[in-house]
């Protein structure tokens, strides 16, 4: 649960630097059979927070399932094996450069294992700095 949450969850968010606390949305691509394995979300929070070097609970997942039926490519039918994944994350001021580069590159290979699918089935976007328009909590991320 996110911290300041709920009583006893964690630090309350005011005592949380917001630069490290990136939020990560997988919309993974897939058939509804066999289900997910049921700690995928926790398995991709641990990975992505190693990945980003946060903290304990400040790197936040939001694990979506887009049946196979509503995802399609022009003129073309796609393999189960590469159906894809797609990642958005939103962080305080996202990498830019070498940097940028080496987190999509860490970030793809990590994600790629941890659901079983191929990086060049992983697609990363690196949403807008959250700066001046995300708050947690009421207070604004400045």
């Amino acid at each position: 649960m996110c911290g300041g949450c709920a009583p006893g969850s964690g630090p309350p968010v005011s005592s949380i630097p917001l630069d490290s606390m990136p939020i990560v949305t997988v919309e993974l691509v897939a058939d509804p059979y066999p289900p997910l394995e049921r700690n995928l979300t926790q398995a991709l929070a641990d990975t992505v927070g190693h990945v980003l070097s946060s903290p304990p609970g400040q790197t936040w997942i939001r694990l979506r399932l887009l049946a196979r039926n509503g995802y399609a490519e022009n003129d073309a039918l796609v393999d189960a094996a590469a159906l894809p994944v797609f990642v958005t994350l939103l962080e305080r001021h996202p990498p830019t450069g070498a940097e940028l580069q080496a987190a999509v590159t860490a970030l793809t290979r990590a994600i790629a294992q941890i659901i079983g699918r191929p990086a060049a089935c992983v697609h990363v976007e690196y949403a807008p700095a959250a700066v001046g328009r995300l708050s947690f909590g009421g207070k604004l991320v400045q």
